[in-house]
């Protein structure tokens, strides 16, 4: 098998949006001096740590929170907007303030039920192309804006005693396998993890079962690292029914 060869353009051409996303390819696969490297590698990793300090200094007052996680996608009219203001509504009123990834969609409903009952209402924004800005429901002195994905989701977890997940694309599965990871690997406490929608889940669980179990990729007692439910007052019930049995700690 012959080497990949080092090309300097395209072999057709190319335009529109096509155009725009080889070049963001290719800009990523130059090549670099190795000043370049080195320099480019340091400086980040003063920003990556800026990043935890400025996140670890916002959060470490706001007091047990649940993080409300879904698409930024779906609209005020969509049944689950409205479910996940109640959601956040019911959360704030037994005592936990909300945490979003403070853009549109889900996130915006989270906020702005956390508002509407007087509670504290955060939200952590990522830099994004597309889709992506602040919703008008977080409180001023908890908005947050990162760069790094993987910086954002630790603040997501070391601050939440629970997550409620609503139906959502990419972003939301990947918050949801990481919390599911960590408590499955022991890497951080047990807290509650809701699913909200089992008609949009069930594709998602049935593979759980039916293939990461069925070939011993999970353990049978994995599948209980979930809850799903279809109303708000179930969600709200599940997480006040764990913390009426154990206490509440930060989660690293």
């Amino acid at each position: 098998m012959s080497k990949i060869k080092r090309g300097k353009g395209l072999t057709k051409v190319i335009t529109g949006p096509e155009l725009e996303i080889d070049q963001r390819v290719q800009s990523h696969f130059k090549e670099k001096t190795w000043d370049e490297t080195i320099s480019k590698d340091s400086w980040m990793v003063f920003k990556i740590m800026a990043e935890f300090v400025d996140g670890y200094e916002k959060l470490a007052k706001i007091g047990p929170c649940v993080s409300l996680f879904g698409s930024a996608r779906l609209k005020e009219t969509d049944k689950y907007y409205q479910v996940a203001v109640d959601i956040a509504e019911k959360i704030t009123q037994i005592g936990f303030g909300i945490i979003t990834g403070g853009g549109p969609g889900i996130m915006e409903a989270g906020n702005r039920g956390a508002r509407k009952a007087g509670g504290k209402s955060i939200g952590l924004n990522i830099e994004l192309p597309f889709e992506q800005h602040f919703n008008p429901y977080i409180d001023k002195h908890y908005s947050m804006n990162f760069n790094y994905f993987f910086v954002r989701k630790v603040m997501f977890v070391k601050y939440s005693q629970g997550f409620v997940v609503m139906p959502g694309g990419f972003g939301t599965l990947d918050e949801l396998s990481e919390a599911m990871t960590l408590i499955q690997t022991q890497k951080i406490a047990r807290f509650p993890i809701v699913l909200v929608g089992s008609e949009f889940w069930a594709g998602l669980l049935d593979w759980f079962r039916d293939t990461l179990l069925k070939n011993g990729m999970i353990a049978e007692e994995d599948l209980n690292l979930y809850r799903v439910v279809d109303t708000a007052d179930e969600a709200v019930a599940h997480i006040k029914a764990f913390y009426d049995k154990y206490s509440i700690n930060v989660n690293f």
